[in-house]
């Protein structure tokens, strides 16, 4: 029998609106405020200086960062907690985890900045059905959630990766990496689009498992 079910965060147990919030309007709102510009024209400096650094580095993901380099005097803190309110959680997600909290450990595991996560999390009122949560960026300085970072997750949890069950919504680093690996997962994607194990409604992993 499984002994882990990890989950993804963002796009999976939680809408991913928060995290666009806050890079896309947050950010480049502070930005023009700063600098006497139309948003607009601050979203397009903002999202190129985005794409000129790219998502293999790990400052890409660093709130604290960006800030700073744009000099913005706002706290990391105090930008998220003014997009909290757009913090949902998924469909019947809270329903599946109690659930599957009855017979399996749950862990977070995700590719957000800790800062993120643990905001997400906090606002959700989910924290505490999980007895582990790992951040690839922030934790592992790894910008993709990679073979080693399930093998470390594994390791980490006291078990191999064969007593694992993962599920998130990114098919190349929730489903087929993991997958690759021997660990059961599914790709949760309600648009029911996938190569892999789809599932589109939470609930169906009680049947599966």
């Amino acid at each position: 029998m499984k002994k882990v079910i990890s989950f993804d965060l963002d796009g999976t147990l939680v809408q991913g609106k928060f995290g666009d919030m806050v890079w896309h309007r947050g950010i480049p709102g502070k930005y023009a405020e700063k600098y006497g510009v139309q948003f607009e024209e601050a979203q397009r400096i903002i999202l190129r200086e985005y794409e000129e650094i790219g998502d293999s580095n790990l400052l890409w993901y660093d709130v604290d960062y960006w800030l700073a380099k744009f000099g913005l005097q706002v706290s990391a803190h105090d930008l998220l907690d003014a997009y909290a309110a757009h913090i949902e959680v998924v469909p019947h997600a809270l329903e599946v985890i109690r659930r599957l909290r009855e017979r399996y450990r749950l862990v977070i595991a995700s590719n957000a900045a800790r800062i993120f996560v643990d905001k997400e999390l906090a606002q959700a009122g989910i924290a505490d059905h999980f007895e582990y949560v790992v951040s690839a960026t922030s934790d592992l300085g790894m910008v993709k959630k990679e073979k080693r970072f399930y093998h470390r997750l594994a390791a980490t949890l006291g078990i191999t990766p064969e007593d694992l069950v993962h599920v998130g919504d990114h098919e190349i680093f929730d489903y087929q990496v993991p997958g690759s690996l021997g660990i059961e997962c599914y790709h949760y994607n309600p648009s029911g689009e996938s190569n892999g194990n789809v599932i589109t409604d939470l609930r169906e992993l009680l049947r599966r498992l």
